[in-house]
């Protein structure tokens, strides 16, 4: 891997913890937080591999999507697995690769794997979420299902 100058290492720094921002923020069900960490127009493609992929657009419509799909669940943790990221002077890209354990209101455990391959932009000197592309790994049941990666 090639050394990263002082400035990018910087950027890489905050790219970084954007991502781990998303992941606690959602945990603790956050909203406004969330909302904060997408850049305004910011589109996320969403492939679960069971439905049709659809897309949100702008902060608004992916707080009132998340929000809604974590309303069954009386405790969820996103975690991330692991993740890279790239910089390119005022916008990077970056795989997120999460787990999600979940425990529904009937009492039932269930986790869920994806990839959220991403794009950040820095928004007066701040990064953000520009556009977002998630697809589903891999979850347990009923029934449990693995996915290929996407391409």
């Amino acid at each position: 891997m090639q050394e990263l100058d002082d400035a990018d290492t910087r950027a890489l720094l905050a790219v970084q913890r954007l991502q781990a921002a998303y992941g606690d923020a959602v945990t603790r069900r956050d909203w406004p937080a969330v909302h904060e960490l997408f850049a305004p127009g910011a589109i996320v493609h969403i492939d679960t591999r069971t439905r049709p992929p659809f897309s949100l657009e702008g902060p608004d419509e992916l707080v009132a999507f998340v929000e809604q799909a974590l309303e069954p669940y009386a405790f969820f943790e996103l975690t991330i697995l692991n993740a890279v990221s790239e910089v390119h002077a005022h916008t990077a890209t970056g795989r997120v690769y999460i787990g999600e354990v979940r425990l529904d209101r009937s009492g039932v455990w269930s986790q869920a794997y994806g990839l959220y391959s991403d794009d950040y932009v820095r928004l007066d000197g701040d990064w953000r979420i520009g556009g977002r592309r998630y697809a589903s790994l891999a979850r347990t049941g009923p029934p449990a299902e693995s996915f290929p990666m996407p391409s």
